[in-house]
């Protein structure tokens, strides 16, 4: 998958309350994302699952760091995501 402009992807479906939670946590901290929805693009939801081995949404991929990455909702990853925003 190509890195977008925004700092993060999500990678949601729907009905996901983790996918939500996290998407409101960026959205309260101007954090910048795109929201795929992996029940519509089929390359995402391979690329999820065999290429980075997640099987829980949300993932949410850092797109200047490849090696920021996590699935779930990780409230930790998300305060360092935040921390991270406000440095840049």
């Amino acid at each position: 998958m190509t890195a977008s402009p925004t700092a993060y992807t999500i990678y949601t479906k729907p009905d996901c309350p983790n996918c939500e939670t996290t998407k409101d946590y960026f959205d309260s901290r101007g954090i910048t994302y795109t929201a795929v929805d992996i029940t519509e693009v089929p390359a995402a939801l391979e690329y999820i699952t065999v290429e980075l081995g997640y099987s829980q949404a949300p993932v949410v991929v850092n797109n200047t760091d490849d090696q920021d990455r996590w699935s779930g909702l990780r409230r930790d990853k998300l305060v360092q995501a935040a921390m991270t925003h406000k440095a840049a």
